[in-house]
């Protein structure tokens, strides 16, 4: 009977301790399976987080072929290393802005020219057209690819704006202005805009009316002349009509070469 109570004892023994050792191992696989499943999680969340737009490509609009010269052209003198604003000279430093481009030059924001396309004429405009803005939303919409090395062109000399200074005989008009004397506008400067729309016009004294500019969300910030493509003939009695009560233009005269 004894040999028989210490076989069963011993038997006891032997299974609690198979049990307490199988409790241990099942949570040792539980903690590694999650700790495995952490690390799968975290690696997926950093490829993912790392490579913006790899897949899904929609559209044949690279970087490489048409967005770069966009950009080259127009958002270079600001968006290089060292300018003003980030640089978006490589496809590295714009594929993460991709979408806030995307926004930004769709409400005509950047490249930030503070007037409507098409009202007047200028020969330093730096805003798009609609087939520009048209490239960048394909872009982005269809995965923002790269593209072929081949297309990229030479990054070009960041050039600046020129500098126009101050002109002998610019002529300050607030209000609705009247040409006190003939006078030949070049271009002019916007001061004190809070408005954020002003369509300006000069209404000749025979009648006709002349599209100055259409000042839209202009802001000192960006601060930048309107130069005219083609100079513009004033004759005296000739009124600026559309001017907001607290803005003024500062009116460069054509100087003779």
């Amino acid at each position: 009977m004894f040999a028989v109570r210490l076989s069963v004892r011993s038997i006891r023994c032997k299974r609690g301790v198979g049990v307490r050792l199988g409790l241990r191992g099942s949570r040792r696989a539980q903690a590694t399976a999650s700790i495995s499943l952490l690390l799968s999680a975290a690696l997926i969340a950093f490829v993912i987080g790392s490579t913006t737009y790899a897949h899904d490509v929609t559209t044949h609009v690279t970087w490489n072929r048409e967005i770069s010269r966009i950009v080259f052209t127009r958002c270079a003198s600001c968006h290089h290393p060292g300018g003003s604003a980030f640089s978006l000279m490589s496809f590295a430093e714009a594929n993460p802005w991709a979408n806030a481009i995307k926004e930004q030059v769709l409400r005509r924001k950047m490249p930030p020219w503070g007037a409507v396309k098409g009202f007047g004429s200028f020969r330093n405009d730096q805003s798009l057209i609609q087939g520009e803005l048209d490239l960048f939303e394909k872009w982005v919409n269809g995965g923002a690819p790269e593209g072929n090395p081949d297309d990229l062109p030479t990054r070009p000399r960041v050039l600046l704006p020129p500098v126009v200074p101050p002109r002998a005989g610019e002529l300050v008009a607030s209000g609705a202005f009247t040409f006190p004397r003939p006078f030949t506008v070049d271009g002019f400067w916007a001061r004190n805009t809070s408005s954020r729309d002003a369509q300006i016009t000069v209404q000749f004294p025979d009648g006709r009316v002349e599209p100055l500019v259409w000042l839209r969300d202009y802001s000192a910030k960006y601060d930048h002349p309107f130069l005219l493509r083609r100079p513009l003939s004033v004759p005296v009695g000739a009124v600026l009509h559309g001017l907001p009560a607290d803005a003024s233009l500062v009116l460069l005269p054509a100087t003779s070469h």
